[in-house]
């Protein structure tokens, strides 16, 4: 059984699950395996199913694996009936689902809108019988440093009584932090503050719907998981209303109003007036056939409600809707990770906990090591393929997780559109036209300048640039950019050959190539190459183990290098055999220190016992970190044989050997193939390089 942490709150709405979400990331960063735990569960039949949206909202993160029926312990009707009894089967359910762990989140039950002294101690009470300590979560919205102290001081005092142990407080949605902080001195534990964040607190188009007995009659229902950051009752003409539309709105008018919804859906869609969240027709009416088919025609995403209520009782009713923080809510998730990582010093919180770092490297576990290391020092990375749903989806999230500073290629309109159709924010990027770019005619100056030995004239170096590869080469190349990730739609030869051409490679190294980061279920492996070069000869052979084993080290990885063949040590011959022999020798001679073995086969280089009869005395058989495959076919056939048969996560392909970052997405990578990708190529232009 591992160690456990109870997030609790005296009261409700202090944003207990943000510091929930923030405390089980920084976890899963920690150790392999983690379990959450609620001991009293509220179900929310309305909107959430009959399930305890809190947990819900945790179960449903990369780190937890277990079911949400293993994380429930009692309910608030069995609590009620018979406390003792409750007691008794919390900590029965807690220690099933903790025998399985290396660490358990708890998170305390929810409150009323007022404190509740006895359902404080209860969970005090709870606490202390599973021994977990007690992360203190306090509302810091409007309140005075001695209000926050006075809280504190009464909930640590209950703590005592019931035997439970405090190790940290957090003060969220504070308006001032350092005050409320400072208030907090000799309280016991360490102290933090998160201010108010406003986009936690608004509900979604989604929580709309119930309260006005709403119909969705139009647009994407994906979109229903957009915030909403206010009302706006559509009653005046259309200059008027275009006047005040603003960023998220619910823009509420009567369905016998087309012309509103008309122009509203026009602004909605121009790059000169805001993104609002959804219509809601009010009043019972229709829309008219034919306006209904003009949206139709047009395509609108936008989310398009339908209600009988008429305009008072639908304000009256959505201005008392409170937002939540729900497993439907990406942004909100992303929003409240960021927080978390940016005021809560989570390395001391753990360190608070004495949880010892797991020997294990779980994919979320490299996943996480790779966005903290790109946060830590943001860089800038151009994106070409900026009308891409996916580059998009990806930007939004590293844009609000602050992975990386994003500038996007493409038609300006056409990307605001695009955004404003997949309910994605990506106005902090730069979007820049490589068409009707002033930086087009000095991008074909340096390029003709580089290129003209090959005889490219300045005509010719003009039509290039425009082409979106060249032009975020040309960027990087400059300095404009410090790194940049394509081939979501374009070939890896289109990705790759402006690089060449412009950024070259490091000194002594022959080859581009690349490496898959392995991601196994209890550490990271480094497979290289398997995605560029189709037959090296033993020079370039040498140049991408050397190039792979320096991508390793940086990356975490002890470089361990098996050159592989289809025979061990001198057991087999033939050219190709002699090819990676030769190979290997020249990576000694070149890199004495480093631990290389070849020829030898895979099973000798991962399997210690295979490794003993074959070579017994080599300090990487059966030790192997990087792999080294003698051609490309080998090497794109084993890479995907291991991620579909031992369900490894695989991240890549990462290029090796550029002077600046440049890197390839696969055709088919999904929106966290695209996060890890840039944060890799942040992380490489962080040590000067794509090395």
């Amino acid at each position: 059984m591992g160690s456990s942490v109870y997030v609790a709150s005296v009261e409700g709405t202090t944003g207990k699950s943000t510091v929930a979400l923030g405390v089980l990331q920084q976890l899963s960063r920690r150790v392999g395996r983690v379990a959450v735990f609620r001991p009293i569960v509220r179900a929310d039949t309305a909107t959430h199913g009959g399930r305890d949206y809190v947990l819900d909202l945790l179960i449903s993160q990369d780190a937890v694996m277990h079911s949400y029926d293993d994380g429930v312990g009692v309910t608030y009707e069995e609590v009620h009936n018979d406390p003792d009894a409750a007691l008794d089967t919390i900590v029965q359910r807690y220690h099933a689902v903790a025998e399985h762990a290396d660490a358990v989140l708890v998170v305390g039950s929810d409150y009323t809108d007022v404190g509740t002294p006895t359902e404080f101690s209860f969970n005090a009470k709870i606490a202390a019988n599973l021994g977990a300590p007690v992360l203190l979560v306090l509302n810091g919205f409007t309140r005075t440093p001695h209000d926050v102290r006075t809280i504190a001081d009464l909930a640590a005092a209950e703590l005592a009584a019931n035997h439970g142990s405090l190790f940290a407080v957090i003060v969220n949605r504070a308006s001032d932090g350092g005050p409320l902080v400072a208030a907090l001195d000799g309280v016991g534990a360490p102290v933090f503050a998160i201010p108010e964040e406003p986009l936690l607190n608004q509900p979604l188009v989604a929580d709309l719907l119930a309260p006005i007995d709403g119909r969705l009659v139009s647009g994407d229902p994906q979109l229903l998981n957009r915030e909403v950051t206010g009302l706006m009752i559509a009653g005046m003409t259309m200059p008027n209303v275009l006047d005040r539309l603003f960023e998220g709105a619910a823009v509420v008018t009567a369905g016998d109003r087309p012309e509103v919804v008309l122009g509203v859906l026009m602004a909605h869609a121009s790059r000169n007036f805001p993104q609002i969240s959804t219509v809601i027709l009010n009043g019972g009416f229709e829309l008219p056939p034919q306006v209904q088919r003009l949206i139709e025609g047009l395509g609108v995403t936008l989310p398009i409600i339908e209600t009988d209520l008429g305009t008072q009782a639908v304000s009256t009713k959505l201005t008392a809707v409170r937002g939540r923080l729900t497993k439907d809510a990406p942004r909100k998730i992303d929003t409240a990770l960021a927080l978390f990582d940016q005021y809560v010093d989570g390395q001391a919180l753990l360190d608070q906990l004495a949880l010892a770092r797991s020997s294990a490297v779980t994919p979320l576990m490299f996943e996480h090591q790779l966005v903290d290391r790109a946060v830590s020092d943001r860089r800038h990375i151009v994106l070409p393929e900026g009308e891409e749903e996916r580059i998009l989806r990806a930007a939004d999230v590293l844009l609000r997780r602050g992975v990386a500073d994003l500038t996007l290629l493409g038609d300006p309109t056409t990307i605001s559109a695009k955004a404003a159709s997949l309910g994605v924010d990506v106005s902090a990027a730069t979007v820049v036209h490589p068409e009707h770019s002033e930086l087009t005619e000095r991008f074909a100056a340096e390029y003709h300048r580089l290129r003209q030995h090959r005889g490219v004239d300045l005509d010719r170096a003009r039509e290039l640039v425009r082409d979106v590869s060249y032009f975020g080469t040309m960027m990087v190349q400059l300095g404009l950019a410090d790194g940049m990730v394509s081939g979501a739609l374009h070939t890896t030869a289109h990705t790759i050959r402006p690089a060449l051409e412009v950024v070259k490679t490091v000194p002594d190294t022959s080859v581009v190539s690349s490496v898959f980061f392995m991601c196994l279920q209890d550490r990271v492996l480094v497979y290289g190459d398997c995605a560029v070069n189709p037959d090296p000869n033993a020079e370039q052979l040498a140049d991408i183990a050397i190039s792979s084993a320096e991508t390793a080290v940086a990356f975490g990885v002890d470089a361990r290098v098996a050159m592989l063949s289809y025979s061990t040590g001198s057991s087999g011959t033939g050219t190709d055999v002699e090819k990676v022999s030769k190979a290997t020798n020249i990576v000694r001679e070149r890199m004495p220190r480093l631990p290389v073995e070849g020829p030898i086969q895979y099973d000798a280089a991962i399997d210690s016992a295979v490794a003993r009869t074959k070579l017994p005395d080599s300090p990487v058989a059966g030790r192997a970190t990087v792999f080294i495959f003698p051609d490309l076919n080998t090497g794109n056939n084993t890479y995907k044989a291991v991620q579909r048969s031992a369900n490894a996560v695989a991240v890549g392909p990462v290029l090796q050997g550029l002077r600046k970052p440049v890197n390839d997405l696969s055709r088919g990578a999904t929106v966290r193939d695209i996060i890890n990708t840039v944060a890799i190529t942040a992380i490489q232009a962080q040590q000067g390089g794509a090395k």
